[in-house]
Order: structure tokens, then sequence, then C-alpha cells
């Protein structure tokens, strides 16, 4: 049951970002002043009121899930998932707060593109480094013998 939490929660986490980053670039290219406003009003409610909850639900289950296990690929996993959860608190949640409230009020300066450039490259690490962790579970779980299979 707590690795079919653990997925469930970090395909929801992943699926967040990737919906977030994708619909900021496609809102940009093709949509209005308007449209940006309403993008960024819908990353942060409800779409961080999604994403904070399925990442802490996928660390917490993650580290539970490794606490029994050792080796390098729980310690790459935990060491990434650190670093997913520090860029999400100090980049992409105030970055996401802000760009909201400069769209709001129709501020699209030179401040604007910047703080999302930041966004969109914190948020592509976080993507990346996501893959790596599920890339790494899979590996583990093609590897892990339970002891009955051992005997």
């Amino acid at each position: 049951m707590a690795l079919l939490l653990h997925r469930f929660a970090a395909l929801t986490a992943m699926f967040c970002i990737a919906t977030f980053f994708s619909a900021t670039i496609l809102v940009e290219l093709f949509g209005s002043a308007e449209s940006i406003a309403e993008v960024k009003s819908l990353i942060v409610w409800p779409g961080l009121a999604i994403l904070v909850p399925s990442m802490a639900l996928t660390g917490r289950s993650g580290f539970a899930l490794g606490k029994s296990r050792g080796g390098r690929l729980v310690q790459q996993k935990r060491r990434r998932m650190v670093f997913i959860a520090t860029n999400g608190l100090l980049v992409l949640i105030p970055c996401a707060v802000l760009l909201d409230r400069w769209a709001a009020s129709g501020a699209f300066g030179t401040e604007f593109y910047i703080v999302q450039g930041i966004e969109l490259l914190a948020g592509a690490v976080n993507l990346i480094l996501m893959g790596m962790n599920m890339k790494s579970g899979l590996k583990m779980r093609k590897n892990y013998r339970t002891p009955a299979s051992l005997t």
C-alpha cells in the first residue's frame, strides 16, 4: 500500500509541475495578458494546493520505503528529493505567488519575465530530478528480491 501511495503522489507531483511548465510556455506564446494572468492564478490556486501535499507525501512515503533499504540508489534518491523540496519551497512557490500577483495587476515588465525565467528553469530542474528518481526507483524495484525469493 505504501508503494502504491508513493507512486501515486510522485506521479501527481510530476504531472503538476509538467502542467504548470507547459501551460506557462503555451500561454506566453499564444495567450493574451488576461489568459497569462488566469494561468498564473490557477497555478497558485488550486495548483499549489495539489502540488505541495503530493510532494510532501512523496517525500514522506519515499523516506519510509527507503528506511529499511540502503545502497547507492536510495542515497541518490534522498539527496535529489531534498534538493527538489528545497527548490520548490525556496524558488518555485515564491516565484509562482509573485508572478500571480504581478500578472493580476498587469505588471508584465522585465522583472516579471526574469522571475518567470527563473521559475521555468527551477521547474525544469525539478522535472529532470524527479525523472531521475523515478528511473532509480524502477531500477530498485527491478533488482529487489523479497526474503522469500532468496530461499
